[in-house]
């Protein structure tokens, strides 16, 4: 890949699938901030890698290791949601470890975030045999305490990026979706999504590539 070109999922599931190892999983992080699309991209590309290159992957999604509503709820803390401190960073930093680290064939299981419950559910996913895993999630990259850690198990990190007003509208629509008033979704917008964003944009330079989705593909903004 290199900076200014214009990629679809296929080219990008074809060069990750070159980079892995033969003795263990390779793990891909894709980091950018809450609407960017990583979601997406990363269901497409394990998707793509698994038909079209014929190597095994799955997806690990951060979102899975959400603190449960009843514990923001002990601490006052459920209006704010999504921020870094409401995630179980130990727990998320041990599972990537093992899955990382445990052989091929052995299971490891993943939890998921579940919009509807709005709640994390535990082992939903499980790996066994797949060579790659795709990790999404908005904060690999943060070099905060407990999140540092985390770059140290990904093999490499992508950075998914967008522009405000994209993430914005984005972000209304699925609060709508999910039950909100217009009222609420802008407050939790303002109050939080949109300061989360600018924390991740901070992170941006960490990222191996950066990319920007276009027409149904990606610019590569940046390679290091």
């Amino acid at each position: 890949m290199r900076a200014g070109s214009v990629v679809s999922v296929t080219e990008l599931a074809v060069w990750v699938s070159a980079r892995v190892p033969g003795e263990r999983r390779y793990v891909l992080g894709i980091a950018g901030p809450p609407a960017a699309g990583k979601s997406t991209l990363s269901q497409n590309l394990a998707a793509f890698i698994t038909t079209a290159c014929g190597i095994g992957a799955e997806i690990a999604p951060m979102d899975g290791f959400h603190r449960t509503s009843a514990e923001l709820d002990a601490v006052g803390a459920r209006h704010r949601k999504g921020e870094p401190d409401t995630f179980d960073v130990a727990g998320f930093v041990n599972r990537l470890k093992l899955l990382r680290e445990s052989p091929l064939g052995a299971r490891v299981g993943w939890p998921i975030y579940d919009r509807e419950l709005h709640d994390p559910v535990p082992d939903a996913i499980t790996f066994t045999d797949e060579r790659i895993a795709v990790v999404e999630g908005n904060y690999l990259l943060l070099d905060d305490p407990g999140w540092a850690e985390v770059r140290s198990h990904l093999d490499e990190v992508w950075y998914l990026d967008a522009e405000e007003g994209v993430i914005e509208q984005r972000l209304t629509d699925r609060h709508l979706l999910g039950g909100k008033t217009i009222e609420q979704a802008q407050s939790k917008i303002a109050d939080s999504d949109m300061p989360n964003a600018r924390l991740i944009a901070h992170t941006r330079d960490r990222a191996g590539v950066v990319l920007r989705a276009t027409s149904g593909s990606y610019l590569i903004c940046e390679v290091r």
